[in-house]
């Protein structure tokens, strides 16, 4: 009852990562991007610790398919779990797990991957890899966001989506987007609402961490 995409912008290098759900706080649970190193995502029955130990496999240089591969083997709840992960080459991967029994897809496109279960069509996840790769000039969070609402538009899931997500790494230790609606009755929108909210401010939200002296005071 989850979808969601992992994506890469080649003109910047940013990673990224953005979900959405009819279950509650999905975006401290599934979501998980580095900074030069790539973005990984795990949902249905959620194991929230692969989410760590993808990325650690992306830093030691491993590939997606490589690191899917490695969290899938030797894991006896595997087949629970649905998984995506970018590399820093924008090469993707992913993972259905054999007792997922709903409706579930994945697509992929060029450093970009979306996946689905408990969805209303298979076509789901190709429409949000559409909608990203369409809009190859716009924000990275923008076009993550953009992939999200075109999922929703083709189907979603069965039940009402009641949070959402929105993650973006880039250069610094610290998230550059981290955006969440955790309970909400259209928690797209909102999640629309705070990402154009936040757009203006987020260069000085890295400008106060790494040089504050060259701002304004107050401001």
């Amino acid at each position: 009852m989850t979808f969601s995409l992992v994506g890469m912008c080649r003109r910047t290098g940013m990673f990224g990562a953005a979900v959405t759900t009819s279950n509650m706080n999905v975006g401290t649970r599934c979501p998980f991007a580095k900074a030069g190193v790539g973005a990984v995502l795990t949902q249905h029955r959620t194991d929230n610790r692969l989410g760590p130990k993808g990325i650690a496999l992306l830093e030691e240089g491993k590939s997606a398919p490589e690191v899917i591969e490695a969290l899938v083997a030797d894991n006896p709840t595997i087949g629970w779990r649905q998984l995506a992960v970018v590399d820093r080459n924008g090469e993707t991967g992913f993972h259905h797990g054999d007792r997922i029994a709903s409706i579930h897809s994945a697509a992929q496109g060029d450093g970009c991957c979306a996946i689905g279960n408990i969805i209303r069509n298979e076509g789901v996840t190709q429409k949000m890899i559409d909608a990203f790769s369409q809009s190859s000039d716009a924000h990275l969070a923008e076009r993550l966001l953009l992939g999200l609402e075109a999922g929703l538009k083709a189907g979603g899931e069965f039940k009402q989506i009641k949070s959402a997500a929105l993650l973006v790494a880039h250069e610094e230790s610290f998230p550059y987007v981290d955006l969440r609606v955790e309970f909400d009755r259209a928690p797209l929108a909102e999640l629309r609402f705070l990402w154009e909210a936040y757009f203006p401010q987020m260069d000085r939200f890295v400008t106060q961490v790494t040089d504050p002296d060259s701002l304004p005071y107050p401001g």
